[in-house]
């Protein structure tokens, strides 16, 4: 047993900062559901960006999301002050007795030691002064020469203070919410598709080196559809994301059901629950996708797939056989195209997707 275990029946509130990306924060979502079932008398709060609370919102085992702005470094000196204060202040107000710090983020270590809480978590990270280190009480190793899946890591921290996790416990948790589902049924029910089966593709990423040539995008939709599938495809709002769909769709043999840019992603969500399979890349809504229980098949290149990929679902990456994957790099010779991408042909795409259990999905 640990001698500097954490006795969570003396602690009432906890607060879990996570400042990264959506895919990264919707990984977190484990640590609440198991520091609820440990000690369901916490109230557990989460500190993430504006942008990603998405993924966390709704989530049952979480008291309250605290939001930054990325924008307000942008909007004066002034502005950005008062946002901070407001932040700071409704923390405060909170009186957390734990703060779990899983980024590298400096504003962890200023928290922990503002918001005056009895104990910190947070990875033992190299480079980082004396100020960080003891800025929090408990630290926790990150594995040495072997890949560990990032929900197990984030789990780590929980660990570290004798909280340790079941097997059923480790479970993505994401909750669309009402209005969401609702919005979906509409649009499938606009496009002919409320009650059947269809497959779910999302091909882009705003990360070009980790895109999948669109030829042979195209080419897989067309067989998909040959075949007798229905795919309905989406795309993040970004210019670029979009100006991909347009070249992919252009030279489809037949139409398909695009619903690209115009989904928040809570309503990704409830789209990609009622699919029999979600295709694509290395991306949020494929995490998005594990999380709402969908088999899984998606490509792998530059980015590392035993830290990354689909967490508890039936899935299938596709990477090729390039030696020097995953080195996550942003493309080959820092040139934004992966080759280990580029060289994986359309049949091994088909292969994955007809090895995934397609049957007794959503709408099916």
């Amino acid at each position: 047993m640990l001698k500097d275990a954490i006795d969570l029946s003396t602690l009432h509130r906890v607060l879990v900062i996570k400042l990264r990306h959506h895919g990264d924060v919707l990984l977190t979502s484990p640590v609440f559901s198991v520091l609820k079932n440990h000690a369901p008398h916490l109230e557990i709060d989460a500190l993430v960006y504006q942008d990603t609370a998405e993924m966390l919102s709704l989530h049952p085992a979480i008291s309250q999301v605290h939001t930054i702005d990325r924008k307000w470094k942008s909007a004066g000196v002034f502005t950005q002050a008062r946002a901070e204060w407001k932040l700071l202040s409704a923390l405060r107000a909170r009186r957390y007795d734990l703060i779990i710090h899983l980024t590298e983020h400096n504003r962890g270590a200023w928290l922990t030691r503002l918001l005056g809480a009895r104990y910190g978590v947070v990875e033992k990270l190299r480079g980082k002064g004396r100020f960080w280190y003891n800025s929090f009480s408990h630290h926790y190793p990150i594995p040495i020469g072997r890949w560990r899946h990032r929900v197990e890591l984030n789990l780590d921290g929980l660990r570290r203070i004798g909280v340790y996790p079941t097997e059923q416990e480790r479970h993505l948790t994401l909750v669309p919410g009402e209005e969401a589902e609702t919005f979906i049924d509409q649009a499938l029910e606009q496009h002919g598709l409320r009650g059947k089966s269809f497959l779910h593709l999302h091909p882009t990423s705003r990360w070009r080196f980790k895109c999948w040539p669109e030829e042979k995008m195209s080419e897989l939709i067309d067989t998909l559809q040959q075949e007798g599938h229905r795919v309905v495809l989406t795309a993040g709002p970004g210019t670029d994301e979009m100006a991909a769909v347009k070249r992919i769709t252009a030279s489809l043999s037949a139409p398909v059901t695009d619903l690209s840019g115009r989904l928040s992603l809570k309503q990704l969500a409830a789209l990609t629950a009622r699919a029999q399979a979600f295709i694509g890349v290395d991306s949020a809504p494929m995490h998005i996708a594990a999380a709402m229980g969908t088999p899984t098949a998606v490509l792998f290149g530059p980015s590392g797939d035993p830290e990354w990929g689909p967490w508890q679902v039936p899935h299938k990456i596709i990477t090729s056989n390039h030696t020097c994957r995953p080195c996550g790099n942003d493309g080959c010779g820092g040139g934004k195209l992966s080759e280990c991408l580029q060289t994986i042909s359309v049949a091994e795409v088909l292969e994955a997707v007809h090895s995934l259990p397609l049957q007794g999905r959503g709408n099916c």
